[in-house]
Protein backbone atom coordinates (compact mmCIF):
# COMPACT_ATOMS: atom_id res chain seq x y z
CA UNK A 1 0.00 0.00 0.00
CA UNK A 2 1.33 3.49 -0.53
CA UNK A 3 2.36 5.72 1.78
CA UNK A 4 0.18 9.09 0.75
CA UNK A 5 -2.54 9.51 -1.77
CA UNK A 6 -1.39 10.39 -5.32
CA UNK A 7 -2.44 13.92 -6.66
CA UNK A 8 -5.98 13.28 -8.64
CA UNK A 9 -4.53 14.22 -11.99
CA UNK A 10 -2.12 11.48 -11.47
CA UNK A 11 -5.34 8.95 -10.94
CA UNK A 12 -7.07 10.94 -13.65
CA UNK A 13 -4.93 9.70 -16.28
CA UNK A 14 -4.33 6.43 -14.48
CA UNK A 15 -7.68 5.96 -14.91
CA UNK A 16 -7.44 7.09 -19.15
CA UNK A 17 -9.65 10.69 -18.34
CA UNK A 18 -8.33 13.49 -20.04
CA UNK A 19 -6.92 16.47 -18.12
CA UNK A 20 -9.69 18.77 -20.12
CA UNK A 21 -11.69 16.32 -18.48
CA UNK A 22 -11.50 17.02 -15.21
CA UNK A 23 -12.14 20.05 -12.57
CA UNK A 24 -10.20 19.64 -9.27
CA UNK A 25 -11.51 20.40 -5.77
CA UNK A 26 -8.46 20.71 -4.02
CA UNK A 27 -5.26 18.24 -4.56
CA UNK A 28 -7.39 14.92 -4.10
CA UNK A 29 -10.99 15.09 -5.58
CA UNK A 30 -12.45 15.80 -8.98
CA UNK A 31 -15.15 16.02 -11.14
CA UNK A 32 -15.38 14.28 -14.08
CA UNK A 33 -17.35 15.50 -17.54
CA UNK A 34 -18.75 11.80 -18.30
CA UNK A 35 -17.18 10.97 -21.89
CA UNK A 36 -17.19 7.21 -22.32
CA UNK A 37 -14.05 5.42 -23.29
CA UNK A 38 -13.44 2.61 -26.24
CA UNK A 39 -13.69 -0.60 -23.21
CA UNK A 40 -16.16 -2.53 -22.12
CA UNK A 41 -15.45 -3.82 -18.70
CA UNK A 42 -16.85 -6.71 -16.77
CA UNK A 43 -18.88 -5.43 -14.27
CA UNK A 44 -19.13 -6.85 -11.04
CA UNK A 45 -22.05 -6.45 -8.42
CA UNK A 46 -21.70 -6.82 -4.71
CA UNK A 47 -24.22 -7.45 -2.38
CA UNK A 48 -24.14 -9.09 0.66
CA UNK A 49 -26.61 -11.25 3.07
CA UNK A 50 -29.10 -9.52 5.65
CA UNK A 51 -27.26 -7.21 7.36
CA UNK A 52 -27.05 -6.06 10.88
CA UNK A 53 -27.38 -2.53 12.10
CA UNK A 54 -23.50 -1.66 12.13
CA UNK A 55 -23.58 -2.99 8.26
CA UNK A 56 -21.55 -5.98 6.62
CA UNK A 57 -18.73 -4.80 4.71
CA UNK A 58 -19.61 -4.52 1.30
CA UNK A 59 -17.88 -1.09 0.74
CA UNK A 60 -14.90 -2.64 2.68
CA UNK A 61 -14.68 -5.74 0.64
CA UNK A 62 -15.37 -3.67 -2.60
CA UNK A 63 -12.42 -1.46 -2.52
CA UNK A 64 -9.88 -4.31 -1.43
CA UNK A 65 -11.32 -6.78 -4.37
CA UNK A 66 -10.56 -3.99 -6.82
CA UNK A 67 -7.24 -2.95 -4.94
CA UNK A 68 -6.34 -7.19 -5.41
CA UNK A 69 -7.26 -7.13 -8.82
CA UNK A 70 -5.08 -4.21 -10.05
CA UNK A 71 -2.30 -5.95 -7.52
CA UNK A 72 -2.83 -8.88 -10.47
CA UNK A 73 -2.22 -6.53 -13.46
CA UNK A 74 -6.03 -5.99 -14.30
CA UNK A 75 -7.23 -2.68 -14.63
CA UNK A 76 -10.15 -2.33 -12.39
CA UNK A 77 -12.33 0.50 -11.34
CA UNK A 78 -14.99 1.44 -8.32
CA UNK A 79 -18.01 2.94 -8.87
CA UNK A 80 -19.78 3.25 -5.47
CA UNK A 81 -22.49 5.66 -3.87
CA UNK A 82 -21.88 8.42 -1.91
CA UNK A 83 -22.54 8.95 2.25
CA UNK A 84 -25.68 10.37 3.22
CA UNK A 85 -25.17 12.51 6.84
CA UNK A 86 -28.28 10.06 8.22
CA UNK A 87 -26.24 7.25 8.81
CA UNK A 88 -22.99 8.84 9.34
CA UNK A 89 -24.29 10.82 12.33
CA UNK A 90 -26.67 7.94 13.23
CA UNK A 91 -25.41 4.29 13.67
CA UNK A 92 -24.55 2.76 10.08
CA UNK A 93 -21.57 4.91 9.84
CA UNK A 94 -20.31 6.44 6.58
CA UNK A 95 -20.00 4.84 3.30
CA UNK A 96 -15.76 5.08 2.82
CA UNK A 97 -14.73 1.58 3.74
CA UNK A 98 -12.49 0.89 6.15
CA UNK A 99 -9.48 0.48 7.57
CA UNK A 100 -6.94 -0.33 4.89
CA UNK A 101 -9.48 -0.52 2.14
CA UNK A 102 -10.91 2.96 2.45
CA UNK A 103 -11.37 5.32 -0.30
CA UNK A 104 -10.13 8.44 0.17
CA UNK A 105 -10.24 11.45 1.61
CA UNK A 106 -12.68 9.85 3.62
CA UNK A 107 -13.76 12.03 5.97
CA UNK A 108 -14.79 14.99 3.18
CA UNK A 109 -16.11 12.25 1.09
CA UNK A 110 -18.36 11.77 4.52
CA UNK A 111 -18.99 14.76 4.91
CA UNK A 112 -19.64 17.82 2.34
CA UNK A 113 -17.97 15.94 -0.35
CA UNK A 114 -18.44 18.22 -3.67
CA UNK A 115 -21.86 19.12 -2.83
CA UNK A 116 -23.99 17.04 -4.77
CA UNK A 117 -26.53 15.83 -1.79
CA UNK A 118 -26.74 19.59 -0.77
CA UNK A 119 -27.82 20.68 -5.01
CA UNK A 120 -30.40 17.66 -4.75
CA UNK A 121 -31.94 18.82 -1.09
CA UNK A 122 -31.73 22.38 -2.72
CA UNK A 123 -33.74 21.24 -6.10
CA UNK A 124 -36.21 19.80 -4.15
CA UNK A 125 -36.95 21.87 -1.41
CA UNK A 126 -36.88 24.86 -4.16
CA UNK A 127 -39.38 23.13 -6.13
CA UNK A 128 -41.39 22.66 -3.07
CA UNK A 129 -41.12 26.22 -3.06
CA UNK A 130 -42.32 26.52 -6.20
CA UNK A 131 -45.59 25.11 -5.99
CA UNK A 132 -46.06 26.78 -2.99
CA UNK A 133 -45.54 30.51 -4.22
CA UNK A 134 -47.81 29.28 -7.19
CA UNK A 135 -50.83 29.24 -4.73
CA UNK A 136 -49.73 31.91 -2.96
CA UNK A 137 -49.78 34.23 -6.02
CA UNK A 138 -53.17 33.18 -7.24
CA UNK A 139 -53.19 29.43 -8.33
CA UNK A 140 -53.33 29.85 -12.22
CA UNK A 141 -53.27 26.35 -12.16
CA UNK A 142 -55.98 25.78 -9.66
CA UNK A 143 -53.93 23.20 -7.50
CA UNK A 144 -55.50 21.73 -4.60
CA UNK A 145 -54.01 21.88 -1.77
CA UNK A 146 -55.44 18.61 -0.04
CA UNK A 147 -53.45 16.62 -3.11
CA UNK A 148 -49.92 18.19 -3.36
CA UNK A 149 -47.48 15.70 -3.44
CA UNK A 150 -43.67 17.14 -3.72
CA UNK A 151 -42.11 16.78 -0.37
CA UNK A 152 -39.20 18.42 0.99
CA UNK A 153 -35.97 16.35 2.00
CA UNK A 154 -33.11 17.21 4.36
CA UNK A 155 -29.93 15.00 4.85
CA UNK A 156 -29.93 14.38 8.36
CA UNK A 157 -32.37 12.03 10.15
CA UNK A 158 -35.11 13.50 11.62
CA UNK A 159 -37.88 12.01 12.69
CA UNK A 160 -40.16 15.18 14.02
CA UNK A 161 -39.96 16.32 9.85
CA UNK A 162 -41.89 12.82 8.85
CA UNK A 163 -45.36 15.05 8.65
CA UNK A 164 -45.84 18.43 9.08
CA UNK A 165 -48.58 20.78 8.55
CA UNK A 166 -48.26 24.73 7.29
CA UNK A 167 -50.45 26.83 5.67
CA UNK A 168 -50.70 28.76 2.56
CA UNK A 169 -53.42 31.79 2.66
CA UNK A 170 -55.43 30.10 5.58
CA UNK A 171 -55.66 26.83 3.85
CA UNK A 172 -53.64 24.02 6.21
CA UNK A 173 -51.10 21.75 3.99
CA UNK A 174 -50.33 18.30 5.54
CA UNK A 175 -46.74 17.41 3.91
CA UNK A 176 -43.54 16.47 5.50
CA UNK A 177 -39.66 15.31 5.02
CA UNK A 178 -38.08 12.37 3.61
CA UNK A 179 -34.22 12.27 3.51
CA UNK A 180 -32.47 13.28 0.26
CA UNK A 181 -31.54 9.69 -0.23
CA UNK A 182 -35.16 8.68 -0.41
CA UNK A 183 -36.58 11.57 -2.77
CA UNK A 184 -37.42 11.49 -6.08
CA UNK A 185 -34.48 13.73 -7.47
CA UNK A 186 -32.00 11.67 -5.95
CA UNK A 187 -33.93 8.90 -8.15
CA UNK A 188 -33.67 10.80 -11.12
CA UNK A 189 -30.03 12.03 -10.76
CA UNK A 190 -28.77 8.18 -10.62
CA UNK A 191 -31.10 7.24 -13.60
CA UNK A 192 -30.29 10.07 -15.87
CA UNK A 193 -27.86 9.41 -18.89
CA UNK A 194 -27.01 13.27 -19.57
CA UNK A 195 -28.40 16.32 -19.06
CA UNK A 196 -31.20 16.38 -21.93
CA UNK A 197 -32.52 13.66 -20.09
CA UNK A 198 -32.21 14.69 -16.31
CA UNK A 199 -33.84 18.42 -17.84
CA UNK A 200 -36.86 16.05 -18.96
CA UNK A 201 -37.13 13.78 -15.84
CA UNK A 202 -37.47 16.81 -14.00
CA UNK A 203 -39.69 18.38 -15.75
CA UNK A 204 -42.05 15.28 -15.19
CA UNK A 205 -41.89 15.16 -11.69
CA UNK A 206 -46.03 15.31 -10.74
CA UNK A 207 -46.41 17.89 -8.07
CA UNK A 208 -49.88 17.71 -7.61
CA UNK A 209 -53.53 17.39 -9.02
CA UNK A 210 -55.95 20.59 -9.47
CA UNK A 211 -59.33 20.81 -8.60
CA UNK A 212 -60.57 18.63 -10.98
CA UNK A 213 -58.01 16.03 -10.28
CA UNK A 214 -55.74 16.64 -13.20
CA UNK A 215 -52.20 16.00 -12.68
CA UNK A 216 -50.05 19.03 -12.47
CA UNK A 217 -46.53 18.92 -13.30
CA UNK A 218 -43.26 20.64 -12.54
CA UNK A 219 -42.65 21.69 -16.59
CA UNK A 220 -46.21 23.55 -15.95
CA UNK A 221 -44.60 25.53 -13.24
CA UNK A 222 -41.91 26.07 -15.81
CA UNK A 223 -39.58 24.80 -13.08
CA UNK A 224 -37.77 22.19 -14.89
CA UNK A 225 -34.49 24.34 -16.04
CA UNK A 226 -34.42 26.30 -12.52
CA UNK A 227 -33.62 22.27 -11.06
CA UNK A 228 -31.70 21.26 -14.02
CA UNK A 229 -29.40 24.66 -13.02
CA UNK A 230 -28.79 23.51 -9.50
CA UNK A 231 -27.73 20.26 -10.90
CA UNK A 232 -25.76 20.55 -13.53
CA UNK A 233 -22.59 19.68 -12.26
CA UNK A 234 -23.94 17.78 -9.57
CA UNK A 235 -24.63 15.14 -12.49
CA UNK A 236 -21.02 14.84 -13.17
CA UNK A 237 -19.45 11.84 -10.96
CA UNK A 238 -16.51 12.27 -8.51
CA UNK A 239 -13.59 10.51 -8.73
CA UNK A 240 -11.20 9.71 -5.76
CA UNK A 241 -9.16 6.99 -5.00
CA UNK A 242 -8.26 3.81 -2.74
CA UNK A 243 -5.70 3.76 -0.56
CA UNK A 244 -3.50 1.90 -2.50
CA UNK A 245 -4.39 4.64 -5.51
CA UNK A 246 -7.22 2.22 -7.74
CA UNK A 247 -9.35 4.78 -9.15
CA UNK A 248 -13.27 5.43 -7.45
CA UNK A 249 -15.95 6.75 -8.76
CA UNK A 250 -18.28 8.06 -6.08
CA UNK A 251 -21.69 9.44 -7.11
CA UNK A 252 -25.61 9.85 -5.62
CA UNK A 253 -26.67 7.31 -2.80
CA UNK A 254 -30.00 6.89 -3.01
CA UNK A 255 -30.42 3.98 0.55
CA UNK A 256 -31.45 0.63 -0.69
CA UNK A 257 -34.26 0.36 1.80
CA UNK A 258 -36.22 3.01 1.28
CA UNK A 259 -35.34 3.73 -2.28
CA UNK A 260 -33.56 1.68 -5.53
CA UNK A 261 -29.35 1.75 -2.91
CA UNK A 262 -27.78 2.24 -6.30
CA UNK A 263 -24.75 4.66 -7.30
CA UNK A 264 -25.45 6.63 -11.02
CA UNK A 265 -25.82 5.37 -14.16
CA UNK A 266 -23.39 7.72 -15.47
CA UNK A 267 -20.81 6.95 -13.37
CA UNK A 268 -21.18 3.25 -13.69
CA UNK A 269 -21.08 3.34 -17.32
CA UNK A 270 -17.64 5.30 -17.21
CA UNK A 271 -16.13 2.77 -15.13
CA UNK A 272 -17.44 0.24 -16.97
CA UNK A 273 -15.74 2.21 -20.29
CA UNK A 274 -12.30 3.07 -18.57
CA UNK A 275 -11.57 -0.26 -16.93
CA UNK A 276 -11.22 -4.14 -17.12
CA UNK A 277 -13.64 -4.57 -14.43
CA UNK A 278 -15.70 -1.96 -12.71
CA UNK A 279 -16.61 -2.94 -9.55
CA UNK A 280 -20.00 -1.18 -8.17
CA UNK A 281 -22.05 -1.89 -4.91
CA UNK A 282 -25.80 -2.37 -4.24
CA UNK A 283 -26.68 -1.49 -1.15
CA UNK A 284 -27.97 -3.85 1.76
CA UNK A 285 -28.62 -7.63 0.53
CA UNK A 286 -29.82 -9.56 -2.37
CA UNK A 287 -33.60 -8.39 -1.53
CA UNK A 288 -32.59 -5.01 -1.69
CA UNK A 289 -30.13 -3.05 -3.69
CA UNK A 290 -28.90 -6.87 -5.56
CA UNK A 291 -33.17 -6.84 -6.92
CA UNK A 292 -33.21 -3.30 -7.61
CA UNK A 293 -29.66 -2.97 -9.39
CA UNK A 294 -30.73 -6.43 -11.52
CA UNK A 295 -34.74 -5.07 -12.26
CA UNK A 296 -33.69 -1.37 -12.41
CA UNK A 297 -30.46 -0.12 -12.96
CA UNK A 298 -29.34 -2.82 -15.53
CA UNK A 299 -32.39 -1.74 -17.76
CA UNK A 300 -31.30 1.77 -17.65
CA UNK A 301 -27.71 0.70 -18.11
CA UNK A 302 -28.37 -1.41 -20.59
CA UNK A 303 -25.50 -4.17 -18.98
CA UNK A 304 -26.09 -7.06 -16.68
CA UNK A 305 -23.63 -8.00 -14.22
CA UNK A 306 -20.99 -10.29 -15.27
CA UNK A 307 -20.12 -12.09 -11.86
CA UNK A 308 -22.00 -11.25 -8.53
CA UNK A 309 -20.03 -11.00 -4.75
CA UNK A 310 -21.87 -11.79 -1.58
CA UNK A 311 -20.86 -10.48 1.11
CA UNK A 312 -21.10 -12.70 4.91
CA UNK A 313 -19.93 -12.15 8.17
CA UNK A 314 -20.02 -14.58 10.91
CA UNK A 315 -22.02 -11.91 13.22
CA UNK A 316 -24.85 -11.75 10.91
CA UNK A 317 -25.60 -15.36 10.49
CA UNK A 318 -25.02 -15.67 13.84
CA UNK A 319 -27.59 -13.25 14.38
CA UNK A 320 -29.95 -14.70 11.97
CA UNK A 321 -29.96 -17.72 13.52
CA UNK A 322 -30.27 -16.27 16.75
CA UNK A 323 -26.59 -17.73 17.44
CA UNK A 324 -26.66 -20.68 15.65
CA UNK A 325 -24.61 -20.88 12.74
CA UNK A 326 -26.67 -23.67 10.81
CA UNK A 327 -29.66 -21.70 11.19
CA UNK A 328 -28.53 -18.52 10.32
CA UNK A 329 -26.90 -19.93 7.05
CA UNK A 330 -30.63 -20.47 5.77
CA UNK A 331 -30.49 -16.51 5.15
CA UNK A 332 -27.52 -16.90 3.22
CA UNK A 333 -28.36 -19.73 1.14
CA UNK A 334 -31.62 -17.69 0.41
CA UNK A 335 -29.59 -14.71 -0.66
CA UNK A 336 -27.33 -17.03 -2.85
CA UNK A 337 -30.15 -18.54 -4.55
CA UNK A 338 -31.70 -15.12 -5.21
CA UNK A 339 -28.84 -14.19 -7.14
CA UNK A 340 -27.62 -17.86 -8.52
CA UNK A 341 -30.82 -19.46 -9.20
CA UNK A 342 -32.80 -16.26 -9.75
CA UNK A 343 -31.25 -14.00 -11.91
CA UNK A 344 -28.88 -17.03 -13.41
CA UNK A 345 -25.25 -14.55 -12.30
CA UNK A 346 -22.26 -16.72 -11.14
CA UNK A 347 -21.37 -15.92 -7.48
CA UNK A 348 -18.96 -16.46 -4.99
CA UNK A 349 -19.04 -15.59 -1.55
CA UNK A 350 -16.98 -13.17 0.62
CA UNK A 351 -16.68 -13.99 3.82
CA UNK A 352 -15.68 -10.76 5.54
CA UNK A 353 -13.61 -12.37 8.41
CA UNK A 354 -13.05 -9.92 11.47
CA UNK A 355 -10.20 -10.44 13.93
CA UNK A 356 -12.68 -11.89 16.66
CA UNK A 357 -14.31 -14.32 14.59
CA UNK A 358 -13.50 -17.80 16.33
CA UNK A 359 -12.16 -20.37 14.14
CA UNK A 360 -14.73 -23.23 14.73
CA UNK A 361 -17.65 -21.19 13.59
CA UNK A 362 -15.37 -19.92 10.49
CA UNK A 363 -15.00 -23.80 10.19
CA UNK A 364 -18.88 -24.45 10.04
CA UNK A 365 -19.72 -21.55 7.27
CA UNK A 366 -17.07 -23.15 4.89
CA UNK A 367 -18.77 -26.38 5.52
CA UNK A 368 -21.96 -24.87 4.73
CA UNK A 369 -20.30 -23.67 1.35
CA UNK A 370 -19.12 -26.26 0.39
CA UNK A 371 -22.31 -28.42 0.86
CA UNK A 372 -24.02 -25.44 -1.31
CA UNK A 373 -21.48 -25.89 -3.92
CA UNK A 374 -20.76 -22.61 -4.06
CA UNK A 375 -16.44 -20.76 -4.37
CA UNK A 376 -15.51 -18.64 -1.25
CA UNK A 377 -12.60 -16.87 -0.22
CA UNK A 378 -11.98 -15.74 3.46
CA UNK A 379 -11.08 -12.08 3.22
CA UNK A 380 -9.58 -9.46 5.19
CA UNK A 381 -9.45 -6.05 3.53
CA UNK A 382 -10.15 -4.05 6.54
CA UNK A 383 -6.31 -5.19 8.20
CA UNK A 384 -5.12 -6.10 4.77
CA UNK A 385 -6.25 -4.05 2.33
CA UNK A 386 -6.10 -5.89 -1.32
CA UNK A 387 -3.87 -8.24 0.04
CA UNK A 388 -6.32 -9.94 2.01
CA UNK A 389 -8.81 -9.92 -1.11
CA UNK A 390 -6.27 -11.71 -3.87
CA UNK A 391 -8.23 -15.02 -3.32
CA UNK A 392 -11.37 -13.40 -4.10
CA UNK A 393 -9.88 -11.69 -6.67
CA UNK A 394 -9.39 -15.06 -8.57
CA UNK A 395 -12.50 -16.39 -8.20
CA UNK A 396 -14.04 -13.28 -9.85
CA UNK A 397 -12.24 -13.26 -12.64
CA UNK A 398 -13.03 -16.54 -13.28
CA UNK A 399 -16.81 -16.40 -12.90
CA UNK A 400 -16.90 -13.21 -14.98
CA UNK A 401 -15.38 -15.58 -17.76
CA UNK A 402 -18.46 -17.92 -17.23
CA UNK A 403 -21.36 -18.03 -19.30
CA UNK A 404 -24.17 -16.43 -17.36
CA UNK A 405 -27.72 -16.99 -18.14
CA UNK A 406 -28.93 -13.56 -16.66
CA UNK A 407 -33.02 -12.78 -16.42
CA UNK A 408 -35.15 -10.50 -14.51
CA UNK A 409 -37.70 -10.70 -11.90
CA UNK A 410 -40.36 -9.10 -13.87
CA UNK A 411 -41.32 -8.42 -17.54
CA UNK A 412 -42.44 -5.48 -18.88
CA UNK A 413 -45.58 -7.65 -20.15
CA UNK A 414 -46.32 -7.79 -16.54
CA UNK A 415 -48.76 -5.45 -14.90
CA UNK A 416 -47.76 -3.67 -12.24
CA UNK A 417 -49.34 -5.76 -9.21
CA UNK A 418 -47.65 -9.17 -10.81
CA UNK A 419 -44.24 -7.48 -10.97
CA UNK A 420 -44.67 -6.37 -6.98
CA UNK A 421 -45.45 -10.06 -6.66
CA UNK A 422 -42.99 -11.97 -8.59
CA UNK A 423 -40.49 -9.56 -6.11
CA UNK A 424 -42.31 -10.64 -3.17
CA UNK A 425 -42.61 -14.24 -3.50
CA UNK A 426 -39.33 -15.46 -5.74
CA UNK A 427 -37.06 -12.56 -3.90
CA UNK A 428 -38.29 -12.64 -0.64
CA UNK A 429 -40.01 -15.98 -0.55
CA UNK A 430 -43.37 -14.67 0.56
CA UNK A 431 -46.55 -16.45 0.15
CA UNK A 432 -48.57 -13.64 -1.05
CA UNK A 433 -48.73 -9.89 -1.36
CA UNK A 434 -51.79 -7.97 0.96
CA UNK A 435 -52.95 -4.54 -0.04
CA UNK A 436 -53.65 -2.24 2.31
CA UNK A 437 -57.01 0.00 0.54
CA UNK A 438 -55.10 2.90 0.62
CA UNK A 439 -52.36 1.11 -1.86
CA UNK A 440 -55.44 -0.93 -3.60
CA UNK A 441 -56.78 2.60 -4.73
CA UNK A 442 -53.72 3.86 -5.65
CA UNK A 443 -52.99 0.62 -7.78
CA UNK A 444 -55.51 1.46 -10.15
CA UNK A 445 -53.72 4.66 -11.04
CA UNK A 446 -50.39 3.18 -11.25
CA UNK A 447 -51.17 0.54 -13.37
CA UNK A 448 -51.69 2.95 -15.92
CA UNK A 449 -48.05 2.96 -16.32
CA UNK A 450 -47.09 -0.04 -17.22
CA UNK A 451 -43.46 1.46 -18.59
CA UNK A 452 -42.36 2.48 -15.03
CA UNK A 453 -39.98 0.61 -13.03
CA UNK A 454 -41.59 -1.16 -9.91
CA UNK A 455 -39.35 -0.44 -6.14
CA UNK A 456 -40.52 -1.77 -3.26
CA UNK A 457 -38.80 0.11 -0.09
CA UNK A 458 -38.82 -2.29 3.19
CA UNK A 459 -36.73 -3.18 6.05
CA UNK A 460 -33.32 -4.34 5.48
CA UNK A 461 -33.26 -6.24 8.78
CA UNK A 462 -35.57 -9.58 7.01
CA UNK A 463 -36.02 -10.70 3.93
CA UNK A 464 -39.93 -10.22 5.17
CA UNK A 465 -41.33 -6.45 6.08
CA UNK A 466 -41.03 -7.72 9.79
CA UNK A 467 -37.54 -6.67 11.02
CA UNK A 468 -37.74 -9.44 13.58
CA UNK A 469 -38.74 -12.09 11.42
CA UNK A 470 -34.86 -13.74 10.85
CA UNK A 471 -33.53 -16.40 8.85
CA UNK A 472 -35.09 -17.25 5.57
CA UNK A 473 -38.74 -17.29 6.40
CA UNK A 474 -41.12 -18.91 4.15
CA UNK A 475 -45.06 -18.83 3.57
CA UNK A 476 -45.16 -14.58 4.88
CA UNK A 477 -47.24 -12.23 3.64
CA UNK A 478 -45.90 -9.04 2.43
CA UNK A 479 -47.89 -5.98 3.56
CA UNK A 480 -48.40 -3.18 1.04
CA UNK A 481 -49.19 -0.10 2.86
CA UNK A 482 -49.04 2.71 0.50
CA UNK A 483 -47.35 3.92 -2.74
CA UNK A 484 -45.71 6.67 -4.97
CA UNK A 485 -46.19 7.20 -8.25
CA UNK A 486 -42.66 9.19 -8.93
CA UNK A 487 -42.91 10.25 -12.58
CA UNK A 488 -40.21 12.21 -13.34
CA UNK A 489 -37.96 8.85 -12.03
CA UNK A 490 -40.17 6.34 -14.15
CA UNK A 491 -41.04 4.59 -10.60
CA UNK A 492 -43.43 3.01 -8.48
CA UNK A 493 -42.17 2.99 -5.00
CA UNK A 494 -44.38 0.93 -3.03
CA UNK A 495 -44.31 0.58 1.03
CA UNK A 496 -44.15 -2.19 2.58
CA UNK A 497 -44.79 -2.38 6.03
CA UNK A 498 -44.30 0.51 8.56
CA UNK A 499 -41.07 1.22 6.89
CA UNK A 500 -40.50 5.38 6.71
CA UNK A 501 -38.63 7.61 4.41
CA UNK A 502 -37.01 9.68 6.56
CA UNK A 503 -35.10 7.72 9.47
CA UNK A 504 -34.67 9.06 13.23
CA UNK A 505 -31.21 9.10 15.13
CA UNK A 506 -30.79 5.89 17.56
CA UNK A 507 -30.09 6.20 21.26
CA UNK A 508 -26.05 5.63 20.96
CA UNK A 509 -25.71 7.45 17.57
CA UNK A 510 -22.08 7.98 16.03
CA UNK A 511 -22.24 11.65 16.56
CA UNK A 512 -21.69 11.12 20.59
CA UNK A 513 -19.01 10.04 19.50
CA UNK A 514 -17.45 13.00 17.49
CA UNK A 515 -15.13 15.41 18.41
CA UNK A 516 -12.89 18.18 17.10
CA UNK A 517 -10.13 20.46 18.55
CA UNK A 518 -8.85 23.61 18.65
CA UNK A 519 -6.90 23.03 15.73
CA UNK A 520 -9.70 21.88 13.55
CA UNK A 521 -8.70 17.91 13.96
CA UNK A 522 -11.54 15.91 14.26
CA UNK A 523 -12.01 12.13 15.56
CA UNK A 524 -15.03 9.69 15.48
CA UNK A 525 -15.83 10.46 11.82
CA UNK A 526 -16.31 6.71 9.99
Amino acid sequence: MQSRLENIKVVAKKAGFEESDIFCYGNYIAKVNPKLGKKQGKLVLVTAMTSNKTGIGKTTISIGLADALNMLGKKAMLALREPSLGPVFGIKGGATGGGKSSIEPSEEINLHFTGDFHAVTEATNLLASIVDNHIYQGNALDLDTDKILVRRCLDVNDRSLREIVYSIKGKKVKTGFDITSASEIMAIMCLSKDLSDLKNRLGNIMVGRDCKNQPIYAKDLKAEDALAILLKDALKPNLVQSLSGTPALVHMGPFANIAHGCNSVIATSLALAHSDFAITEAGFGSDLGGEKFCDITSRVLGKSPDGCVLVVTISAIKEQGQGDIAKGFENVKKHISNMRDVFGLPVVVAINKHKDDKVQELGQVEKCLKEENISYAISTPFEDGGKGCKDLAVLVEKICSQKKNFCYVWDWKDDIKTRVEKIATKIYGAKTVKFSPLAKRKLEEAEKHPDYFVNIAKTQSSLSDDKNLLGAPKDFDLHISDLQIRHGAKMINFIAGDIFLMPGLGKNSNYQNMNIDKNGKTKGIK
